[in-house]
């Protein structure tokens, strides 16, 4: 039997939304144990937080089926949760520690996961769109039915390789999602002055590329706009473009102090535009959890981040050996 949808929310369960609400704040959470390690010393080199963007992928990982891939810039830790990657293996990574998933040598900006189809954040601006292209030709040679989901910022939007992508992606009909995470900043630059599109996914127009701009701040709309993106893209249509318009509550990396813009801005998008507090109120008005469900969530959340921080100071440094593993591919 489906599950009974509610009328608040149409296209959604109440189990779903709690569970998008458990997904969003272990991201949230996360990050901010995160930053907490970084201040300590214990993480060291970039770190890029997600804090407020939570929405777009647990939006897009509601579309996903198993087998599909995704593979995003250097912001990587929420997708890393998101298609559920162990949080101690995540944070025992960023630690640079022999229990990360990628044994320490990745840290924050590099790390990957075959078993979950993840291919990786990536350090080099907009590098990831031409290896997720290259992901979703593997598959449509297959004929396996799988789709990628290859992730970039508004930054990397200008880059001219994305565009080389575009044309291949449509010239062979790839099924590949091509994810705009459209925080209006890039690194520290406004859109409105690097950007001279107003509407970053018309760019793909010009290639025959269809896409549309979401709200990335609803959960929701993101998982309502990728079914229909995912759809496009499994019935042989070639790639499609989402745009999802969010805002990053933090800077661009731990190291900038975000004197772009006011503080009065950040703390309006808190107040009025959180995603997470979005479906709380959703789950509160609509009666499908009480205050108490939701702060023992919070709770259970906690106690899995804690015991992440834990696992990843714990977790001894790798030996020198390792050095030489993993460099070359057995074929």
């Amino acid at each position: 039997m489906a599950a009974r949808k509610t009328s608040a929310t149409p296209n959604v369960s109440p189990d779903e939304l709690r569970s998008f609400y458990r997904d969003m704040l272990l991201i949230r959470r996360f990050e901010e144990k995160a930053g907490q390690l970084y201040g300590m010393g214990l993480i060291g080199g970039f770190c890029h937080l997600y804090i407020g963007q939570e929405a777009v992928v647990v939006g897009l990982e509601a579309a996903a089926e198993e087998g599909d891939k995704r593979i995003t810039s250097y912001r990587d830790h929420g997708h890393m949760l998101a298609c559920g990657m162990d949080p101690g293996g995540v944070m025992a990574e960023l630690t640079g520690r022999e229990g990360g998933l990628s044994k320490g040598k990745g840290g924050s900006m590099h790390m990957f996961s075959k078993e979950k189809h993840f291919y990786g954040g990536h350090g080099i601006v907009g590098a990831q769109v031409p290896l997720g292209a290259g992901l979703a030709f593997s598959d449509k040679y297959k004929g396996n039915g799988r789709v990628t989901f290859a992730y970039f910022g508004d930054g990397a939007a200008n880059q001219g390789q994305v565009y080389e992508t575009f044309n291949m992606a449509a010239l062979w009909d790839l099924p590949v999602i091509f994810v705009i995470e459209n925080n209006q900043y890039a690194m520290g630059t406004a859109q409105k002055r690097s950007t001279s599109t107003p509407e970053l996914y018309t760019r793909g127009e010009a290639f025959g590329i269809k896409g549309e701009v979401v709200d990335g701040m609803d959960v929701l709309a993101v998982k309502a706009a990728s079914e229909k993106a995912v759809k496009h893209c499994r019935s042989g249509k070639g790639p499609y473009i989402l745009e999802i318009k969010t805002y990053r509550y933090r800077g661009h990396s731990m190291s900038d102090p975000a004197k772009y813009r006011t503080r009065e801005e950040v703390q309006k998008m808190r107040e009025e535009r959180d995603p997470i507090d979005h479906v709380r109120d959703l789950l509160l008005t609509g009666k499908h959890a009480t205050e108490d469900d939701l702060k023992a969530i919070d709770k259970e959340i906690k106690a899995i981040v804690n015991e992440a921080a834990d696992f990843s100071r714990e977790s001894p440094e790798p030996s020198l050996d390792e050095l030489w593993t993993d460099i070359y591919a057995d074929v």
